[in-house]
C-alpha cells in the first residue's frame, strides 16, 4: 500500500520541490524523534502528503530550520516540522506495524516479525492515543484478509476497505473539515489498493494468487476498463480536495493528485510495453 502518493518532479518548480523535500525531512526527523532509529525506517512519501496535507487546511505554526542527517551528512538542508508532521509520523508508525506483522502472516518474514517487534513498544504507546485510527487498522486488516480469502470479486467492496482505512488516518480532529478529508481519504485508498492490485496482476496470475483484477481479465477493453476506473477514484478524490479552503502548498498537493498518482501507471504500462516488444 505504500509508495503511491508522490510528487511528479519534473512538473514541480524547484522553490516547491525543495519545499516538499522540507516536509519529507521534517518527517524524518518527527519519526527520529518520536519513534527512534527503527522508526524513522518507516520513512514514507505517503505520509508526507498527509502532512502536506494538514499542514495546509490548518496553517499550524511550523518550525524551518537548517540541517544534517545521517543520510546527507555533509551539507545541511532545510526542514520544516509541525504538529501534523508528528501526527503522520504517528500514522506512519501504525501502519508500518501492521504491514510488517501482515508480511509475517503471509510470509513467514523473519525480518519483518523482528521489525515489527522492535516497532511493537511505540505501537502500543499510539494504540492508546488513537484509539479510532487503531481500530479502523485492525477492522481493515480483517475485511482485507477475509476478502482474500473468499476471493471477492467486488472491485468496489474490497478497495473501499481500504479506503475506510484511510478516511479514518486522515481526520486528525472531528470539525467541520472532517466530513471532506475522510471522503478524500476514502477514494484515495481506493485509488491505492487498485493501482497495487494493477501493478501486482501479471505476477499474481503466475502464481495463482487473488487478485480482484483477475476476473475482470478476460473482458473486452479490459486495459480502458482499469483506466476508467482508476480514473473515477482519483477525480473522487480530487473533487473533494478543491473543496478544502488551502492556499499554502496547494500546488504541490495539486500535482500529487493529478500527476504523481500516475507516476506509478505510466511506469507499468512502460514495463509491460518493453516486455512485449521482447517476446
Amino acid at each position: 500500500m505504500f509508495g503511491y502518493i508522490t510528487v511528479n518532479q519534473q512538473e514541480l518548480k524547484i522553490k516547491e520541490y525543495n519545499r516538499y523535500r522540507a516536509y519529507y525531512c521534517g518527517l524524518c526527523k518527527s519519526l527520529r524523534e518520536r519513534h527512534g532509529i527503527a522508526g524513522q525506517m518507516t520513512l514514507t512519501y505517503d505520509m508526507t502528503f498527509l502532512a502536506i496535507l494538514l499542514s495546509g487546511l490548518y496553517e499550524p505554526d511550523s518550525c524551518s530550520g537548517l540541517e544534517r542527517c545521517l543520510v546527507h551528512p555533509c551539507r545541511k538542508h532545510k526542514i520544516l516540522s509541525n504538529e501534523y508532521t508528528a501526527y503522520a509520523a504517528d500514522m506512519n508508525i501504525l501502519l508500518a506495524y501492521h504491514k510488517c506483522m501482515d508480511d509475517w502472516l503471509d510470509d513467514k518474514s523473519l525480518w519483518k516479525l523482528s521489525y515489527a517487534r522492535l516497532l511493537k513498544k511505540r505501537y502500543k504507546t499510539l494504540e492508546a492515543r488513537y484509539p479510532r485510527q487503531v481500530q479502523a487498522i485492525n477492522i481493515y486488516m480483517e475485511n482485507v484478509h477475509n476478502g482474500e480469502k473468499c476471493r471477492l470479486e467486488d472491485l468496489d467492496l474490497i478497495s473501499g476497505y481500504t479506503g475506510v482505512l484511510l478516511s479514518e488516518l486522515f481526520t486528525c480532529r472531528e470539525d467541520e473539515w472532517s466530513a471532506i478529508l475522510r471522503q478524500m481519504g476514502f477514494f484515495l485508498g481506493k485509488f491505492i489498493y487498485l493501482m497495487d492490485a494493477y501493478e501486482d496482476l501479471e505476477a499474481d496470475i503466475k502464481k495463482e494468487l487473488y487478485n480482484p483484477w483477475i476476473f475482470y481479465r478476460n473482458q473486452t477493453d479490459f486495459e480502458k476498463f482499469c483506466l476508467e476506473t482508476l480514473h473515477m477514484m482519483a477525480a473522487e478524490c480530487a473533487r473533494e480536495f478543491e473543496k478544502l479552503p488551502i492556499l499554502m502548498d496547494a500546488e504541490i498537493l495539486r500535482n500529487i493528485l493529478y500527476s504523481g498518482l500516475w507516476s506509478k501507471y505510466e511506469m507499468i504500462q512502460k514495463n509491460y510495453k518493453e516486455e512485449k516488444e521482447e517476446k
